[in-house]
This record gives C-alpha cells, structure tokens and sequence, in this order.
C-alpha cells in the first residue's frame, strides 16, 4: 500500500509533473505516468510513431505538434488529409477566435466555416489552397508521376523553403527532418479534393499508397522497439496499431481521448482492447489519458522536454 501524497505548488513543471503521480488520482496521475512513458520512448532503440487527429492543427496545438516534428521526437506520422489542410493554409492565411454557441447559419452566409471555436473564412481554406497547391502539384508532377503520400508532402515541405512562414509549417519540418507523414486517406481533405482537380487533366499522376505501406512494413519490421502517442482516433489510430500488430504490438503506448468505450468506437477503445488484436505487447508500459488533447499537449511536452534536456 502506496500512500497518497498531496501536491505541493512550484513553478518547476517537471516537478509538478511528478507530485501528480503521487498524488494518486485521478487523470493527474495518468498524465504523469503518460509522461514517464514518453521519457522511456526516447531513452534509447525505440522508434516513436504519432498519430492525430486533423482538427487539432486548426488550433494553436498545431505549434506543440510541430515541436516533435522540429526537435526530431517522433520517428513516423500516421494522420488524416485534414492536417495538410490546415497546415499549408494556415501558412498563408489566418483562422479566427470563434465560439461552439455561434450562429451557424449567419456564418454561413457569411462565408465562414466554424470548427468547434476556430472560425476558417472560405478565403483562408479552400479558396487559398487552390491558388497555392495547383502550381506546386504541377512542378511535383513534372518529376514524379507516382509518388506515395509521404514523398508527396516531402516534395511539397521543400518547395515552401522560400515562404515566410515555413518554419511554422509541420509539411516543412517533415520535408526538413526526413519525418515521413503517412496519409492513407489521402482523397478526404480539400488537398485530396486539389489532387483529384489536377488529375482530371494529367491521367497518368497517380497516389501509390503501396509505398506508403512498403515504408511502414521496413520501419515496422526494421526496429527493435516501438512506441506511440495516439491522440484521439479514427483511421489514423488504426493505422498505426495495425501495422504493430505484425511485430507483437507496441513496447509502449500512450493514449489521449475524450472518447467513450461503451459504444464499441475505435476513438473510445482503451489500451487493453488493442492487446487482445495483439497490436499492443502484452508487457508493454501504456496509459489511456482521458482528456482533451489541446490542454494535455503543450504541458505533457513541456515537462518532457525538461526531463529530456536534463539528461
């Protein structure tokens, strides 16, 4: 029998991080144990997979999900067309302060599109991703007539090295760091929606999502180790458990969601679920965080990077 121990306040955040473990309950101390699983995840031949949903980029979270990108703390990313979406535009046009309450009707006609409380005006998403992207698909084009999804965001990373805010970019940084991003719903997002505009005049551009899994089977199969941080759900959490399964599952895994379990959802599926599919190891250390991924980000890589940067 381990006793409760109450939190003591202080500024030092990685300390703060570890009086929630002690603590006891409730998430607090899941969100401590998260953190020490990160921290084992980078302390040697572990490769890290990340995988996320595409509303979260939409958001000022997008700069907490760029840092693993920058600072090389994730290996391979699995995520849907949504985070394109939002990554390319958002270099070039703002989005806005919006409220869930919000007349969706007047927005409408105004031409402004409301996810949760971020407000994206047409001329911020689809109007500029057309007028930006069908030149960079041409020049892509002209050079690989049949990339994969990751190379294809490698192609588009490094011709925004001449943009002002490239370094804002998450596609940038993937290009920069040789990060492959994995999309394996490549068509459901406006820039799915600018690839299938340029192919209705260059039939012979094609997506090969072979190679995408080509690259996952070599990465998979070529690692000692594997371990992920899973926020949210969909087919990104999928993918990402799936291809583990071929190597007994993942060594580590830290779930964040605010998804429930009881309606058999893959976005409310708890760790345990995934070992039973063999997509986590047994023995392996893991966490489900239940909570919203934009509060939970920014001081779980905070307190990791202290943690890190200490070693």
């Amino acid at each position: 029998m381990k006793p409760i121990r109450d939190i003591e306040l202080t500024e030092d955040i990685d300390e703060l991080v570890r009086q929630m473990y002690e603590s006891g309950g409730f998430t607090a101390k899941k969100f401590a144990q998260g953190v020490d699983i990160l921290e084992q995840m980078n302390g040697g031949e572990c490769t890290r997979f990340l995988s996320f949903p595409a509303c979260i980029i939409a958001t000022g979270t997008r700069g907490i999900i760029r840092e693993f990108f920058r600072k090389r703390l994730v290996d391979v990313v699995v995520t849907t067309t949504g985070t394109l979406d939002h990554d390319l535009a958002r270099i070039w046009k703002d989005y806005y302060h919006g409220g869930f309450g919000m007349d969706d009707r007047e927005l409408h006609k105004k031409g402004i599109n409301r996810l949760g409380n971020i407000l994206i005006p047409n001329e911020c998403y689809g109007s500029i991703l057309e007028k930006k992207l069908q030149p960079i698909i041409q020049e892509i084009y002209s050079k690989i007539k049949e990339p994969s999804t990751h190379e294809l965001i490698w192609e588009i990373g490094k011709r925004l090295k001449k943009e002002k805010n490239r370094e804002d970019s998450l596609v940038y940084w993937s290009w920069k760091n040789k990060i492959p991003i994995i999309i394996p719903g490549i068509m459901d997002g406006a820039v799915g929606s600018q690839l299938w505009f340029f192919w209705q005049n260059h039939k012979d551009f094609k997506i090969d999502l072979f190679l995408d899994e080509q690259k996952l089977s070599d990465i998979v199969f070529g690692s000692e180790k594997t371990g992920a941080l899973i926020i949210g759900g969909g087919i990104s959490k999928h993918h990402a458990l799936w291809w583990n399964q071929f190597r007994n599952g993942l060594d580590y895994a830290v779930y964040i969601t605010t998804a429930q379990e009881f309606d058999g959802s893959l976005s409310g599926a708890r760790v345990r679920e995934a070992i039973s599919w063999s997509q986590v190891n047994e023995k392996a250390k893991n966490v489900t965080i239940e909570g919203d991924a934009t509060l939970i980000l920014p001081f779980m890589l905070s307190a990791l990077l202290r943690r890190l940067k200490s070693k």
